[in-house]
């Protein structure tokens, strides 16, 4: 890859890099960190990596950098103690985008992710699975759990809008 090709990718991919990471852990400060190293490392293979997986190798990177992050911080709920429906949103409140948001906090990590990297940002299951390290039976998995699990929290549509 070329430096005209990093300065490319920066310019493509800094932002839809950085938005997963902040819709999955909340923290600007902290997403901004791991695309920085995310970018600070594809320079320093600028000579072995191909423009046209740089897409695809900062997520990965990114993500796998993420979740290194939250293990280090023993940060990660599994699936069996996290009780979604106890906060289930039953009354009338009209701000969509924060009930989603809450109920996206809600989800364990790697339903979260996979949510954001299909709904959000448009991958498909293949492209998830290689970003994610699953194959792709575990990601439709995961899709299927974190979507029903934010249709029991948000509730009815008619109670929101």
């Amino acid at each position: 890859m070329t430096v005209k090709e990093y300065n490319n990718a920066v310019d493509q991919f800094a932002d839809p890099v950085f938005r997963f990471i902040r819709g999955s852990i909340r923290d600007d400060d902290r997403a901004h960190d791991i695309v920085q190293d995310a970018f600070e490392r594809l320079w320093m293979r600028v000579a072995e990596i191909e423009f046209k997986v740089v897409k695809s190798w900062l997520f990965s990177t990114s993500y796998n950098n993420m979740i290194d992050i939250i293990r280090h911080e023993k940060r990660i709920i599994p699936v069996e103690t996290e009780n979604l429906e106890e906060g289930m949103h039953n009354e009338h409140y009209s701000d969509l985008n924060e009930i989603l948001h809450e109920a996206l906090g809600r989800l364990p990590e790697n339903q979260r992710s996979v949510v954001l990297l299909r709904d959000y940002e448009g991958y498909s299951y293949h492209e998830i699975g290689e970003i994610t390290g699953q194959n792709e039976a575990q990601v439709k998995i995961n899709i299927y759990r974190a979507r029903s699990a934010l249709r029991s929290y948000i509730g009815k549509i008619e109670t929101i809008i």
